[in-house]
């Protein structure tokens, strides 16, 4: 996933984490009523949808050192100014459309390929906080790299002790999570988390796992905002 920020990504993404904030505030539907069962842990806050999801994952790996270059080039390609992504709208359709199927052509989503393989076609979407323990009890995507920096265990806090003890996983540096948790310490905003899973208390972060790591070096001292999805059969995909 995320390989790294630098100091400007990092302010990056705080101009994104507060226009997507304004953003889903314009679209958001307050009926607790329609939230799905399985969201009764964690401290949800409010709807939100796949829309949402979508830019907000889309503005993480904007601002990602190893995926924002290729990002930058396929909206290019399908002659997207950047806006789209750092300034999204999510009552416009089109652009909705548009962020989706730019989703589909990077990460494989709704096409059952590359990161999204596996992964539930029907889900239902919360904006939620996380309370530290919660946090702390989410694990990594399955990715090597993340499986090799937590020592096998997909725990952020397992990862923040292995890099305080000075431990690289495939001796790829560290200072990314300790300025991105320096950066949280002295009062930057960052994006939503984006976890799913089939039950809130066994979740997996499909976006954010850099930030969940440099909440982790930071002990977790607040909670932490994100977005939510549950399915029932997301457990092939949250493995």
């Amino acid at each position: 996933m995320e390989a790294g920020y630098r100091t400007t990504e990092l302010l990056a993404l705080r101009g994104v984490a507060q226009r997507q904030f304004v953003a889903a505030e314009a679209c958001w539907v307050a009926a607790r009523s329609e939230f799905d069962p399985r969201l009764a842990v964690v401290r949800v806050l409010g709807v939100s949808s796949e829309d949402e999801m979508i830019a907000c994952f889309l503005g993480g790996e904007l601002s990602s050192r190893r995926f924002g270059q290729g990002l930058r080039s396929r909206l290019v390609e399908a002659g997207h100014a950047e806006q789209l992504l750092t300034h999204p709208d999510l009552c416009d359709a089109g652009a909705n459309l548009a962020r989706r199927a730019l989703l589909a052509a990077t990460r494989g989503y709704g096409e059952d390929r590359d990161l999204f393989e596996n992964f539930p076609a029907h889900v239902t979407w919360a904006r939620a906080l996380l309370s530290g323990d919660e946090a702390a009890g989410a694990r990594y995507v399955d990715y090597s790299y993340w499986v090799e920096l937590s020592g096998g265990s997909r725990r952020p806090t397992d990862a923040a002790a292995r890099i305080e003890a000075g431990l690289r996983a495939f001796d790829v540096p560290n200072e990314p999570f300790v300025e991105a948790a320096r950066a949280f310490a002295a009062g930057e905003r960052f994006p939503p988390l984006i976890m799913v899973g089939e039950r809130q208390d066994d979740l997996v972060c499909l976006e954010g796992n850099l930030r969940l790591t440099a909440y982790a070096l930071a002990g977790f001292p607040s909670d932490i905002d994100c977005l939510v999805g549950t399915a029932p059969g997301m457990g092939r995909w949250a493995r």
